[in-house]
């Protein structure tokens, strides 16, 4: 990979806090390296408290890394930025906006006029689908109509990068696997870099062109998949043999981390009651 093909970058990312009532520090990742290519659609999955949202909090500006460095086309990530959109798992509208004002909001921080802004917003609400349903709020939309809106208010300022944050998890089956249908879709229409985290299995093989498993906490990439399968087949591609043979490879990987993580979950309730316990002797 050239440089110049990179456009995301993290190299020797820690993150650490502080343990409150301690002088110990929590590692939630560490040692962190990886590469996203220009117009690439990168899959992170791994299993709970993984520092997958950690990530996410990183490469948003959210927090700054304890150790490593993470760079956007070659310049350092020091804060939030338009060059950035993030959608999460709970929609974040605002309740007392249209949908076509909930987009608006991003252009309005870049200083555009009405008119412009109100273009751009219809424009990217009939990317998403959702042409005609300019004027309604939030209440008035479903959870998946709601998540439309939240990604094309990512869109409408023109990110760099796309980072999402298991934006599907809480939608119903069906509505997740048209979402995700539609998230390639548009990925293919605007060409945008995509890192999207999950830990869904079937949903990482189904979006990624790479698939990054990451291990129990602290995060560290385990493995990266390169995921060859042919979308635009029209086939039923989740039914289908290399489909699962892929799943199955993932599997492998993130079943002893998932086994970790549960270990280190129950070593960490019994501590928090022995603590109880003793604070009361």
């Amino acid at each position: 990979m050239t440089d110049t093909a990179v456009k995301l970058r993290l190299t020797g990312v820690r993150k650490q806090f502080a343990v409150r009532g301690s002088q110990e520090q929590f590692t939630a990742v560490e040692d962190i390296s990886l590469e996203l290519r220009e117009g690439e659609f990168l899959v992170l999955v791994g299993p709970s408290g993984s520092g997958k949202s950690t990530l996410l909090d990183l490469l948003g500006g959210l927090s700054k890394p304890t150790e490593g460095e993470l760079l956007l086309d070659g310049k350092p990530i020091t804060g939030p930025g338009l060059d950035r959109g993030i959608v999460f798992q709970q929609y974040a509208l605002l309740p007392w906006r249209t949908a076509r004002a909930n987009i608006e909001f991003g252009l309005e921080a870049k200083g555009l006029r009405r008119a412009q802004r109100r273009e751009l917003a219809d424009h990217y609400l009939e990317l998403v689908g959702l042409a005609g349903f300019g004027d309604r709020y939030p209440h008035e939309l479903s959870g998946g109509m709601k998540q439309r809106v939240a990604i094309a208010r990512s869109l409408a300022f023109d990110p760099e990068v796309l980072l999402m944050d298991e934006p599907f998890a809480a939608l119903d089956a069906q509505t997740r696997e048209s979402l995700q249908d539609e998230l390639l879709r548009i990925w293919k229409t605007t060409g945008k870099t995509i890192l999207f985290i999950t830990h869904g299995i079937d949903e990482a093989v189904y979006l990624g062109q790479r698939v990054a498993v990451l291990t129990s906490r602290p995060g560290r990439v385990k493995s990266i998949l390169e995921i060859d399968i042919d979308r635009a087949s029209g086939a039923d591609i989740r039914s289908g043999e290399r489909f699962r043979e892929y799943r199955h490879a993932i599997w492998e990987q993130l079943q002893t981390e998932v086994s970790r993580a549960q270990g280190l979950e129950r070593a960490e309730i019994g501590s928090a009651g022995n603590d109880r316990r003793h604070a009361h002797v």
